[in-house]
């Protein structure tokens, strides 16, 4: 399903911080079923795989790029050891305007890396930009087009700052993150149960509001 072939040839950039973006990493032949299977998400945020439902065509995509074929390509190329390291994967659907603010991801992850799904004509203009500064969308490093089967991963650091501009609608990401310990999975799955219980109850109370007018 994955053109590990393709990754171990992709160069790693340095500056300003360490990253490599993969064009074409997933067979043409599965991404359609990819899509079928994609996990329906009509929230924005980033939502725990467990926490979702899939086919097994999804099922099997997660399954090769959290497996130690994955896990022994990125080590090698970012020269880090991953062996004892958990893994933790993240799903996001939908995008809203306040998305994409520049940031670097918590200190507890190691390795970020971005798998999109979205087709070349969907949310074109939601580019994420890898940064040289903290405050500045315009000084950009590099580009990465949401485009279905792009990957990019990066090391994470104090210096890899990242965003995109303002966008709303559908945008597919599947987020697969080498953390520091198994605590960190554990803390991102009960935030993420928190997370869902107010935001049913801001929608809850936004309905009966609405039916109530």
């Amino acid at each position: 399903m994955l053109d590990f072939a393709r990754l171990e040839a992709a160069q790693v950039t340095t500056e300003p911080f360490a990253f490599t973006i993969v064009p074409g990493f997933v067979a043409p032949d599965f991404r359609d079923a990819i899509e079928t299977d994609y996990p329906c998400i009509d929230r924005s945020g980033s939502f725990p795989l467990a926490s979702l439902s899939c086919g097994p065509v999804f099922a099997q995509l997660i399954g090769e790029l959290t497996g130690p074929a994955m896990r022994a390509i990125v080590a090698k190329k970012f020269e880090i050891d991953l062996e004892s390291r958990p893994v933790m994967v993240t799903v996001r659907g939908q995008c809203t305007s306040r998305d994409g603010h520049i940031h670097t991801d918590s200190a507890t992850k190691l390795i970020t890396m971005l798998l999109y799904t979205n087709r070349n004509w969907e949310c074109a203009n939601a580019r994420l930009r890898l940064l040289r500064s903290p405050d500045d969308l315009e000084d950009y490093a590099a580009e990465v087009p949401p485009e279905e089967s792009t990957l990019v991963i990066f090391r994470n650091g104090p210096r890899a700052w990242h965003g995109f501009a303002p966008f709303h609608g559908q945008r597919r990401v599947i987020q697969v993150n080498w953390v520091t310990d198994a605590n960190v999975v554990a803390r991102e799955q009960v935030r993420h149960r928190v997370s869902a219980f107010f935001k049913r109850l801001i929608s809850d109370r936004g309905k009966a509001h609405a039916a109530a007018h």
